[in-house]
């Protein structure tokens, strides 16, 4: 019987909050061709021409803003679920990021060394993305491709409405979720447009057909709207939040081009007028707090609402360690385990 192991996979952050560390994060993120999705001319030529020269000084000090005496919270907290996770399975558990330290040929190399041959890949992507789940499996493969091709792949599949997932997600918001709030704003990371195009199989359902992220599809499988669009179903479900009082938005967009809407920094403005004083702000795209939710979300995010005439903004923290996302991560490697016959206390 093979030995068999797991890793975790992140999006990742830079080494530092230096301006230097930041833009060589940023290159090597956008030059990635399933996050800059231009050929790969017009895509140098944009990242280092028009995104490089001023973008990193700005990331840097909004990195300042959030960065923590142990660094990033993505990978602090990164390493602390890798740590709470291998108390829990006793089998070989490595984390890397896409992006930058810890970097995923190191993972792999110590998987290797202590003599993994079954590896399953978890992506901390609840939802399919090519510029998230999706580069993230293609790195991990190209990886064991070269350095350890003898080691077997599995890949955990998005898991946007896994009872476990959906039931943790509940449970960090429980707390704020039974206070007197106006409205829930489930703010999902945003993408082109295009890319939802690009990674329909069909090639005529995403975007096309009328209503499509309800009418039953192939394309859902590697949907991303569809499936965030499942987990608030999903949460709303279980939770018991009333219709009218909760919508969906999509936030950090970068570009021109068309990406998906509402924009959440647009609904912010637009709920505020509307009416809404205190408002409660849910991210179940990103399992760590990190820039995006802290930063974006928790200080420019608040700063909007409160600009356009509403009163508080309350960022509910991601799963981070919450014990059920760990039992949720635990039960994924379990389930590994028992599927090829391995024996876990």
């Amino acid at each position: 019987m093979s030995k068999q192991g797991v890793l975790l996979v992140n999006l990742g952050s830079p080494d530092s909050p230096s301006v230097s560390d930041v833009r060589r994060y940023l290159r090597e993120f956008l030059m990635d061709p399933r996050v800059l999705d231009a050929p790969w001319p017009i895509r140098w030529a944009v990242v280092n021409l028009a995104i490089l020269p001023r973008r990193p000084r700005q990331s840097a000090e909004a990195y300042h803003q959030i960065w923590t005496a142990e660094g990033s919270p993505l990978v602090v907290t990164s390493r602390n679920v890798l740590a709470a996770l291998r108390q829990r399975v006793p089998m070989p558990i490595e984390l890397a990021m896409r992006y930058q330290n810890p970097a995923i040929p190191w993972a792999i190399d110590r998987l290797a060394a202590q003599g993994v041959e079954h590896l399953l890949l978890i992506p901390l992507f609840p939802h399919y993305a090519m510029s998230s789940y999706e580069t993230a499996v293609e790195r991990v493969r190209a990886v064991l491709a070269r350095r350890a091709p003898r080691m077997r792949l599995e890949v955990q599949p998005p898991y946007y409405a896994d009872r476990d997932y959906i039931a943790a997600l509940v449970a960090s918001a429980a707390a704020e979720l039974a206070t007197d709030y106006d409205h829930l704003l489930f703010s999902f990371h945003g993408l082109p447009e295009r890319h939802l195009r690009k990674s329909d199989p069909t090639g005529r359902h995403c975007l096309e057909v009328a209503r499509c992220c309800e009418v039953d599809s192939p394309a859902h499988a590697t949907c991303y709207r569809a499936q965030c669009f499942k987990t608030v179903a999903a949460f709303v479900a279980r939770a018991g939040v009333p219709q009218g009082k909760y919508s969906v938005a999509f936030q950090s967009r970068l570009g021109r081009d068309p990406w998906l809407s509402p924009y959440t920094d647009v609904e912010l403005t637009r709920l505020a007028q509307a009416g809404v004083r205190r408002l409660l702000v849910l991210c179940p795209a990103f399992v760590s707090d990190c820039l995006e939710t802290i930063e974006e979300i928790g200080m420019r995010g608040s700063e909007t609402f409160q600009a356009a005439g509403g009163q508080e903004l309350v960022r509910i923290p991601c799963l981070n360690e919450h014990p059920l996302w760990l039992a949720t991560l635990e039960r994924m490697a379990r389930d590994f385990a028992s599927a090829h016959h391995a024996t876990i206390r």
